[in-house]
């Protein structure tokens, strides 16, 4: 299946494209406007944005929310993952916010929703969650955003202790949130092809 994925942020694109094969993923073309981020879960967000992405181009998209959540901080930054410390904020500004405001070592969890939208309305979503903790300093020099201070509960092939910056790719998506959530929708794609 050819989808199209309702996001601009090149990073997503990245790690979603090998993550959703066999399907193909196309970029959002240039016109179509996304609507703000202002559900309360990820999954409100993510069929926000695959709904207008589907609307606008009469084709099946795909769309992904996801974010931290820290638990010394009741769940925040969650849903404002992106924009925790400002709208405008870049990844390390966002970062530098989480390690100033949570303790080294509390309870981390990755969060992300995926939505796909098709021309017929069939909407499904699903969930992944990849468990950890903080790190006292951002390591590594892979992913993006949160990843150089999330220590992940399972490592796959990874040593102890390593952030998500510091994994190899496949030893990253065999665990992380968006991994998971994107076998969870390859597997509902297959049952209903079944």
């Amino acid at each position: 299946m050819r989808l199209i994925l309702a996001t601009r942020n090149a990073h997503k694109v990245r790690e979603l494209e090998p993550l959703l094969a066999p399907h193909t993923l196309e970029p959002l073309p240039d016109e179509v406007v996304l609507p703000p981020e202002t559900g309360e879960t990820f999954a409100e967000n993510a069929l926000g944005k695959a709904r207008a992405a589907a609307a606008a181009t009469g084709r099946p998209a795909v769309a992904d929310d996801s974010g931290i959540a820290a638990e010394a901080l009741g769940g925040a930054p969650g849903v404002r993952s992106a924009r925790y410390a400002g709208e405008d904020a870049t990844d390390e500004e966002n970062l530098a916010k989480l390690l100033r405001e949570a303790p080294a070592g509390s309870g981390l969890a990755y969060v992300c929703a995926l939505a796909l939208v098709e021309p017929d309305g069939t909407e499904t979503v699903v969930e992944g969650r990849c468990e950890g903790t903080l790190a006292d300093r951002p390591r590594g020099t892979g992913g993006f955003g949160y990843d150089p201070a999330f220590v992940p509960t399972e490592h796959g092939s990874g040593g102890i202790g390593l952030t998500m910056a510091e994994l190899a790719p496949h030893q990253k998506d065999a665990i992380s949130h968006r991994g998971r959530a994107a076998r969870a929708l390859l597997d509902r794609l297959v049952s209903r092809a079944g």
